[in-house]
């Protein structure tokens, strides 16, 4: 099956950098697509220094939807959020002071990837953080999910006005260039080898390979997802949903979990108005919770819930859905502007046009 590799370097541009993440590019960019990959073909998608978060995360969506394996190289700089101090790759308009607005909040990474099959999905990260981010995570490990396996170093904040550069990138790019890719594990100790070897601070060693639990049922619905029996994989989510249910009460992070699986299902199933109604309810259960409404779950659950809505052909059943969404929206307004006076924008555009003749009653 053709491979994936999708080539994410950024850094701010300006003062605020402090890592020359692009380049790398040119050197990964030599290197063969079925050797990145380490599939006999693929496909390669490049992101060199994007200017928005969504963009960004429309391609990683597509990257981790994609059937074969998919590897994902990551080289930039991590800083965190003043809100909620969440660990986020800066991109090319991030400033300290809109981090959360500009740049890519670290955990989409591992909401895009976790329905991905266990075994098919690799990290490979070159990272530096600055002060704050670089303490955060001494307490708070990098979290990329629990079936990703994960390559590379996070390294400390360079000197005052030193511009790092992506050494161990530069490095697993330079043995990749030969034509060979050596096991993961053999290419990262390398890579790690030459950065060691060039003087340089390695930093944070990160390296997990997860094998696939005995019985994981995620492991069963994404073998149903790829054979298109959309309608098997639901019904085991459903019921594993409903026996958390049972166990842990149905605003439960088990329960809840197998509900947004259902919703993920949905979107695979090519059913934007189930999984938007489900998205939907997994928002309105974790605010029934307690939850804040900038909390990384529920500003999740929120953008889902959005992004099928936009997919909805059928104005009816649109028209049905959009006023939860919108008050969903004024309670949840997430990352992007204007994420409301989107809804009610196309909800005004939705409205029914009476027929010819009819009568109208103005209020």
């Amino acid at each position: 099956m053709p491979g994936t590799v999708l080539l994410l370097a950024a850094s701010p541009v300006g003062r605020g950098r402090f890592v020359d993440a692009a380049s790398v590019l040119p050197v990964l960019a030599a290197v063969a697509p079925a050797v990145l990959a380490g599939t006999d073909t693929a496909n390669v998608v490049e992101l060199a220094d994007p200017l928005d978060p969504q963009a960004v995360l429309t391609r990683l969506r597509a990257a981790a939807a994609a059937p074969g394996p998919l590897t994902v190289f990551v080289s930039g700089q991590l800083q965190l959020d003043r809100r909620q101090r969440l660990p986020h790759l800066a991109l090319a308009r991030t400033t300290p002071a809109t981090v959360r607005y500009t740049a890519l909040p670290w955990h989409w990474f591992r909401e895009e990837l976790r329905l991905r099959s266990p075994g098919t999905t690799t990290l490979v990260i070159d990272l530096h953080a600055d002060a704050e981010a670089w303490e955060h995570l001494t307490a708070h490990p990098l979290d990329c999910g629990r079936d990703t396996a994960v390559y590379g170093r996070l390294a400390p904040p360079p000197g005052r006005r030193t511009v790092a550069r992506p050494s161990y990138m530069k490095a697993v790019a330079s043995v990749l260039r030969s034509g060979h890719r050596p096991p993961l594990e053999r290419l990262h100790e390398e890579a790690l080898g030459r950065v060691a070897a060039e003087g340089e601070t390695v930093g944070t060693v990160l390296s997990t390979c997860p094998p696939a639990a005995p019985g994981d049922p995620h492991v069963a619905l994404t073998s149903a997802v790829r054979a298109g029996r959309h309608a098997d994989a639901d019904a085991l989510a459903a019921g594993w949903e409903q026996s958390a249910v049972r166990a842990h009460g149905p605003g439960s992070a088990e329960a809840l979990h197998w509900t947004e699986v259902r919703a993920d299902l949905a979107m695979l199933a090519g059913d934007p108005v189930r999984s938007c109604h489900t998205w939907l309810a997994v928002a309105a259960a974790r605010l029934a919770a307690g939850q804040a409404p900038d909390a990384p779950a529920v500003e999740a659950a929120a953008d889902r819930a959005h992004h099928q809505w936009g997919r909805i052909d059928d104005g009816a059943r649109a028209r049905e859905l959009g006023p939860a969404l919108a008050e969903l929206r004024s309670r949840v307004p997430g990352r992007r502007q204007g994420a409301l006076e989107d809804v009610r924008g196309r909800l005004s555009r939705l409205e029914p046009v009476p027929p010819p003749g009819a009568v109208q009653f103005v209020k």
